[in-house]
This record gives structure tokens, C-alpha cells and sequence, in this order.
């Protein structure tokens, strides 16, 4: 399949045709972070620090956020510094309302296009994920999830993560794109040859710690960048509909 780049999304003259597997983070990626959705998971796990600790709010906010930034995931730090079983955890950090997003058919008629794998790469679980992509109508697309259970407990933006995602899935890196709204988790996949696009969203943290990360590609809009591969017209469509998906249903 050809594929050519619009000038609304992605540089002029972009060449992916040698891109086999096309790999998404989930989160603030494959919905846009308009949505606030995040922010229940990030409210939640705040919510379990203060319960699991007797902390106020305040300390179980500092928790959290420092082993984000030392760890890649708070669960990660919880796991390491307090032995924190990841199963309860994960469970009521994802227990939250969906209705902020909805069918996204912009991005399905743009995934449905797209040639080669696609896979999810995520540091939520398989269930939360699976969740969400239905609620979005995508869920056929993808071949696999790679979670973060999948990847033995070690999140984005530690290398180990990435070179596990291509060893169990048979991955060239040379022959992928990753698509990803924090910029310190590109890193790591341009380091080992991946083409990289950062879903740039106004949070504080999707550039923090990435000063020297410069990615190949830079997109506010992803059903519009997908859907300018296969030219204008394509894209100006995706756009006329992106808007769809931050509504509920």
C-alpha cells in the first residue's frame, strides 16, 4: 500500500513504507487527553497511596509523583520500595467511568487503513486497556497488548520494557513506528531504531524529563496525522471528525 503524507500533520514527503508494526500507547494517545480521563486513574492512585499508608492527600500526592518521575509508574515504586502487590492495585486504579470517551470513527477508518501489526504498548493492564478500545470501537485492530504485566512489571520509559515488547513479539525496531503522549517514552524506542511520533498533549509532565528527545514526528491530532498518510482528503476528513471522540455517548 502507498503511503504519502499530508502537509496538515506530518512533514512533506515522509517515507513509511518500510513500517511493519505500527505500536500505540493507550492512554492520552489513542483518545485525546481533552478528555480528562486520565485523571481519574491519576485521582485513584493518589486515593490508594492515602488509604495503603494512612497519609493526607498532600503526602500521598508526593508519593506519588516521585515515583512516577524515579520509577516510570507510581506502581512500580510502590512494588520496589514497599513490596506492593500490583493486582489490587491495578484493579481500583482502573475502576473508573469511560463515558468521557467515545467511538472514535475517525480513528477506526484511519487504523483500518494502515498496513502491517499494531500493537498496544501500555502501562496499564490488559483489561483496562481492552476497555477502553471498546469503548472506543478499535479494539478488532489491534494483534496484541503489551502490558505492563506483560512486561514483567518494568514500565516506559526503562529499555528493558522495549527490547521484552520485541523479543515477545517479534519486533524489528527498524520496521516500527510508536506512537506515545510522553515525550521520555520516545526516547527509548528512537534509541533502538523505531520512528517516532509524539501525541503532544498541554500536561506538565507529557515534556518533563525529555529535554534531549526530539521526535521524528509531532501531532495534537491523531486520527488527522493517521488519515494523512493516505493524503488531503483523508485527512481534512479524520479532522471534520476527531472532535467526535471526547463525546460521550
Amino acid at each position: 500500500m502507498q503511503l504519502t503524507v499530508g502537509a496538515r500533520s506530518a512533514p512533506s514527503g515522509a517515507d513509511l513504507a518500510h513500517i511493519e508494526t505500527w505500536i500505540f500507547d493507550l492512554d492520552n494517545t489513542l483518545y485525546p487527553s481533552s478528555s480528562r480521563l486520565f485523571d481519574q486513574v491519576s485521582q485513584r492512585i493518589g486515593d490508594y497511596i492515602a488509604t495503603a499508608f494512612d497519609v493526607d492527600r498532600a503526602e500521598a500526592h508526593r508519593l506519588q509523583k516521585g515515583y512516577f518521575r524515579e520509577y516510570g509508574t507510581t506502581l512500580r515504586g510502590l512494588m520496589l520500595k514497599h513490596d506492593m502487590d500490583p493486582a489490587p492495585f491495578l484493579d481500583y486504579v482502573h475502576d473508573i467511568d469511560l463515558s468521557p470517551i467515545a467511538r472514535s470513527d475517525a480513528l477506526e477508518a484511519a487504523l483500518a487503513r494502515l498496513p502491517g501489526r499494531k500493537l498496544v504498548f501500555t502501562n496499564a493492564d490488559a483489561p483496562y486497556a481492552e476497555r477502553v478500545m471498546a469503548r472506543l470501537g478499535i479494539g478488532h485492530h489491534f494483534s496484541e497488548i503489551y502490558d505492563i504485566e506483560a512486561a514483567d512489571w518494568v514500565p516506559k520509559p526503562f529499555p528493558e520494557a522495549y527490547d521484552r515488547l520485541a523479543e515477545v513479539h517479534d519486533v524489528d525496531p527498524t520496521r516500527a513506528i510508536f506512537f506515545e503522549d510522553i515525550l521520555r517514552n520516545l526516547a527509548p524506542a528512537a534509541a533502538r531504531g523505531m520512528a517516532t511520533v509524539w501525541v503532544r498533549n498541554d500536561s506538565a509532565w507529557a515534556s518533563s524529563g525529555a529535554d534531549d528527545m526530539t521526535p521524528d514526528y509531532v501531532t495534537d491530532d491523531l486520527p488527522a496525522w493517521l488519515a494523512a498518510l493516505f493524503g488531503p482528503a483523508a485527512a481534512q476528513g479524520a479532522g471534520d471528525r476527531s472532535g467526535e471522540q471526547g463525546r460521550s455517548q
